[in-house]
């Protein structure tokens, strides 16, 4: 076959070249040796006695700053470099902004919206929920002041899905919201 190339399916071709572009420009791991690392440690863990279930994520986006953010999510957190279970899984969350808006979504499978309980406490949005062995808790800064009484929620197929309008005055403390 000397003079011809492999057909290489575009999507893998794509796939490749993002992650050799990302790994360069941001000075990364590539994605075997992070997935390495975290197989390393949860070796680690178990040397120590420790079970799972181990629940562990990431999600890596680009912001509009154009530099990739890693988002890390489950109930395997370090603690002075060594990895640790919590009871607690911190869900993914994700917080998009625009002028009048902010619109945070929690992706929290398992559970019934009777057992998640929402919060605005300050400048912080405080999600968590328990039923039977799923247990979530996360905290979200939240970007800008928003009208407590305008806030609205929704839960469907795992996804609780938060709007909430911005304020441009004082904003009261420990506001409970009622999922729709």
């Amino acid at each position: 076959m000397s003079g011809r190339r492999r057909w290489e399916d575009p999507f893998d071709r794509w796939f490749r070249e993002f992650f050799e572009e990302i790994t360069r420009r941001f000075s990364i791991p590539t994605p075997y040796e992070l997935f390495d690392q975290i197989e390393r440690e949860f070796e680690d863990l178990e040397k120590r006695g420790i079970r799972g279930p181990f629940i562990y994520g990431f999600s890596i986006s680009i912001g509009p700053d154009g530099k990739p953010t890693i988002k890390e999510f489950g109930n395997v957190k370090k603690f002075y470099g060594k990895p640790t279970i919590e009871e607690e899984r911190e869900p993914l969350a994700d917080v998009y902004e625009d002028e009048n808006t902010i619109t945070v979504i929690v992706e929290m499978p398992g559970v019934n919206k009777e057992d998640i309980r929402i919060r605005i406490d300050g400048d912080r949005l405080i999600v968590s929920a328990q039923t039977g062995d799923r247990k979530y808790y996360k905290e979200i800064t939240l970007p800008a002041k928003v009208r407590k009484e305008s806030a609205k929620a929704s839960y469907k197929n795992g996804i609780l899905e938060l709007k909430l309008e911005k304020e441009k005055g004082r904003r009261e403390e420990g506001y409970e919201i009622k999922i729709e």
